[in-house]
């Protein structure tokens, strides 16, 4: 799998919303196809974030019954909210750009409950995370967006 080829379409994505950046791609990881992808709609709805918006692109076009062929690349961390989805879908592999104590140091709104302690509540699936794919591009992301969008 070519990590970096995945993460620049999930920034490329992020990329249309520029006040609020978060990009995600969903993978199928056997032909290493894209089969989904989201961006930030919370303007349309609060819980359409990239990775919910993505989820429910791949459950409508795809109908899945087992979602463990599949990756989630996404720009950041996923909240709470997103890792719980990506646990029920059954998503065996996430991998994220800027994490969320980097998002927090900079001002931006997130519950303080990481990825991984979600991962590790959940006792009814095996989820491998990896952060820092392009970290440093997707942080960019998140300095260059306009600081009266998520001030706290």
């Amino acid at each position: 799998m070519n990590h970096e080829f995945f993460m620049r379409r999930a920034i490329n994505l992020a990329l249309q919303v520029p006040k609020l950046p978060f990009g995600a791609i969903i993978v199928n990881r056997e032909p290493g196809e894209i089969v989904a992808e989201g961006f930030n709609k919370s303007s349309l709805n609060p819980t359409f974030h990239g990775e919910m918006v993505a989820i429910n692109h791949c459950a409508e076009l795809h109908h899945p019954k087992d979602w463990s062929q599949f990756d989630l690349y996404t720009t950041a961390e996923p909240c709470s909210m997103c890792q719980s989805a990506i646990q029920w879908t059954g998503i065996t592999h996430v991998y994220y750009g800027t994490s969320i104590p980097y998002l927090k140091e900079n001002n931006w709104l997130q519950i303080n409950i990481r990825a991984s302690e979600v991962i590790a509540q959940t006792n009814f699936r095996k989820t491998i995370i990896v952060g820092g794919i392009l970290e440093a591009e997707c942080n960019m992301l998140f300095d260059n967006a306009p600081k009266s969008c998520f001030n706290a």
